[in-house]
């Protein structure tokens, strides 16, 4: 059998070539070629896995069997929350984060879990066999039946999970593997896309869950191609605030569950520990009521989260003043300004403002305006908000506060934080009273200030 041999292709134009070149002679981009297999007509065309993979065949959509996907609970809550109910059988999920945020020693804590009830097997391409055994021995894991090898070539890996058989395999970390059909090094496109392809193939053919680590750039996206992503069934992030010891895990995206799912961790001196109340993480306690702090409750995946959100509006001494946003976006920051200058009367034109978000955390929904308008307005007017008071609703360009989704489950989460107020879009009110908390609907900005005015 011919042996498939390796071409350079423009990821612009298409044109193949037999050697690398700086410039693409068709199109003239540079830097634009990438190493490719090629393989003959006659060769594997299954990238050397070929497993139990069948002929395909063309079935009418209704007459698809349709089964629940079996799941493998972790043993961990929180990550079986962002993984959407537990491992599910033949997936991959690539983990990504910044180095040392704790993505190996959450997995090594993840087969720790589950090895007594699936096989498991641990591929490390970045450290020794050693200084695994001295992690496992610090976090205290029994890890009396977890097999680890280490690896970095792909095909010795598939050949060594067709031994073992392993329900669970981790590839610690993907920038390591390499194909040997290849000729760049380790950590290339080509390698990580080849690399990852014959994994994600192998999970199918054998249903078996493959977790990949992946590095991060200076700007915190997933190194290697964008295609990675693509390939995947899921795709975590962790996150952490510098200096924190706290972890955020987020999926943003998930083929067997919601995105945007979060689980929170907490980084210990014998690993990772579950945080299972996040909100009571995510709100400050301060000895009594301070200007400029509001309470918002958000929704992430599945679970509302109650936050605060903290405001600070200072007479400026420049020509611009600074409008600086931490947690949300700068240009909602901005629009909100404007609406609450328009249509509340509130002059802000000569002040420096500044919102941070507590914990660390990025709200990306427009649930946020209202708690950050009142924030704002709170500092400005050095008075504190009403205590036990929490907010949510979108601010729209003429005023409006407009409803959120998931309104009144928001609202019970704040009742059994113990909040006793909430301001909330007149159609966020709830059908049927909640009981300890009292709810104020209201149709505008300017009628949120009068009653934050009035109750205080």
């Amino acid at each position: 059998m011919a042996k498939p041999r390796t071409a350079y292709q423009c990821n612009a134009c298409g044109t193949q070539l037999s050697k690398w070149a700086g410039q693409c002679p068709e199109c003239h981009e540079w830097n634009s070629l990438e190493e490719v297999r090629t393989a003959p007509a006659a060769a594997n065309r299954h990238g050397g896995y070929a497993g139990d993979l069948k002929a395909s065949q063309v079935t009418g959509l209704a007459d698809v069997a349709l089964q629940d996907a079996e799941r493998l609970s972790s043993g961990i809550e929180e990550l079986d929350r962002v993984l959407g109910g537990g491992i599910v059988a033949g997936s991959v999920v690539l983990i990504g984060g910044d180095p040392g945020i704790g993505k190996s020693t959450l997995l090594l804590q993840l087969l720790a879990a589950v090895e007594d009830r699936a096989g498991c097997l641990y591929v490390t391409g970045e450290e020794s066999l050693q200084q695994v055994g001295l992690r496992a021995r610090r976090l205290e894991l029994d890890v009396s039946r977890l097999r680890c090898v280490t690896e970095t070539c792909v095909e010795r890996i598939l050949q060594l999970a067709d031994q073992e058989k392993p329900q669970c395999l981790v590839i610690d970390s993907i920038q390591t593997v390499y194909s040997e059909q290849l000729q760049s090094a380790p950590g290339a496109v080509a390698q990580v896309r080849e690399s990852a392809a014959r994994l994600v193939r192998y999970a199918k053919a054998t249903r078996t869950a493959v977790f990949l680590v992946g590095h991060v750039t200076k700007e915190g996206a997933l190194a290697g191609p964008r295609v990675l992503e693509h390939m995947v069934d899921a795709v975590l992030y962790f996150e952490a605030d510098s200096g924190s010891r706290y972890r955020v895990i987020r999926a943003v995206k998930n083929r067997f569950g919601a995105i945007n799912e979060l689980g929170v961790f907490a980084m210990t001196d014998r690993g990772l520990r579950q945080v299972s109340n996040p909100s009571a993480l995510f709100l400050a306690g301060h000895a009594e009521p301070a200007p400029g702090s509001a309470v918002l409750v958000t929704r992430e995946g599945s679970r509302p989260l109650l936050v605060e959100v903290q405001a600070l509006a200072d007479a400026s001494h420049l020509a611009n003043p600074r409008r600086v946003a931490v947690g949300i976006d700068h240009n909602r920051l901005a629009m909100l300004l404007a609406v609450m200058h328009r249509h509340a009367g509130v002059q802000l034109g000569d002040q420096d403002v500044f919102v941070n978000v507590v914990g660390g955390l990025k709200i990306a929904e427009t649930a946020a305006d209202l708690a950050t308008a009142l924030a704002i307005h709170s500092s400005l007017t050095d008075r504190p908000l009403p205590p036990k008071l929490v907010s949510f609703g979108e601010v729209g360009l003429s005023g409006e506060i407009r409803p959120v989704y998931n309104g009144e489950e928001r609202l019970k989460e704040a009742a059994v934080q113990g909040y006793e107020l909430a301001i909330v879009a007149r159609s966020n009110a709830p059908r049927a009273a909640i009981e300890g908390l009292n709810v104020v609907p209201v149709a505008s900005l300017s009628a949120a200030l009068r009653q934050i005015r009035e109750l205080g």
